[in-house]
């Protein structure tokens, strides 16, 4: 079983659930996409809070264990109430969970639970993030498969599996959760879907190849769509990097060409060109 999030939290912290405050933003970004970095650059931040479990998957797989269980992972007010008084400026709390952008159920939860809350979502060129998805489950051993034939089964192994999660048949898909190569590029049907329940100026998009290039810029965005007073980081380590080999040249043009409209409605959606593989021309 692909799902291996811990559940479990320190009897102190359940004790204490109703002391603790909810978190004013999430990382909803995609996998392999620099969420931990980014994450690890606002936790230098003095007044952000940070949870117990970076990515607490609560929205999506963790739904049934309430929202006493969730607040179990944020600080507690009288944190919130020092930092303010220490700082001058108020504590602000946050998650990172990448999977939060894929699962249906997702957005409206959120709506619901935080209707003030800020997200931000990196989004990273989808041939890319596909390889890199695809090495980081072989080094798990979860991939058998060559990338070829992952991509070319993805449909088949997700089959209807979105629409059971969209309608609360399963709670969880292990096939949807590690095997979307393709699907989790498509950024824009995505995005849309958040833009559903979420208003536009409290959803952050930023590109991944942006933080890697000037993470202190990146984050100083970010520090001021959270409210927050600027801060030089003390560090810009990228976190999660591994070694793998370059692609296949003849899958990037093939995985070009299926992203490039889906990147073109992204382009449109953002009013950016973010230059990302161009299929060959002909």
């Amino acid at each position: 079983m692909y799902r291996e999030k811990k559940t479990e939290l320190p009897r102190i912290r359940l004790a204490t659930a109703g002391l603790r405050v909810l978190p004013r933003f999430l990382i909803v970004s995609v996998e392999r996409g620099g969420t931990t970095s980014l994450y690890r650059y606002l936790a230098q931040h003095p007044c952000v809070g940070e949870s117990f479990r970076k990515e607490v998957d609560f929205f999506d797989f963790n739904w049934s264990l309430g929202l006493g269980w969730y607040r179990a992972h944020f600080p507690t007010r009288a944190q919130a109430v020092w930092t303010r008084l220490r700082r001058r400026q108020a504590l602000v709390a946050g998650e990172a969970t990448p999977y939060y952008l894929y699962h249906p159920q997702v957005p409206a939860r959120v709506a619901r639970t935080l209707p003030d809350a800020r997200m931000v979502a990196l989004v990273r060129n989808p041939v890319d993030r596909a390889w890199s998805h695809y090495n980081m489950n072989c080094r798990q051993q979860k991939e058998t498969l060559s990338f070829e034939q992952a991509i070319e089964r993805e449909e088949e192994r997700l089959a209807g599996e979105e629409e059971r999660l969209a309608r609360g048949e399963i709670a969880f898909s292990e096939n949807h959760y590690k095997f979307g190569y393709k699907l989790r590029g498509r950024y824009a049907e995505r995005l849309e879907r958040w833009h559903a329940h979420v208003p536009r100026e409290r959803l952050l998009v930023v590109p991944s190849e942006d933080l890697y290039a000037e993470p202190q810029a990146v984050v100083d965005r970010v520090f001021e769509f959270l409210g927050l007073a600027p801060f030089r980081l003390h560090s810009v380590k990228a976190y999660n990097q591994k070694p793998y080999d370059e692609i296949d040249p003849a899958t990037r043009r093939r995985l070009s060409e299926y992203f490039a409209p889906h990147n073109a409605r992204l382009y449109e959606l953002l009013g950016r060109d973010l230059g990302w593989d161009r299929p060959p021309p002909g």
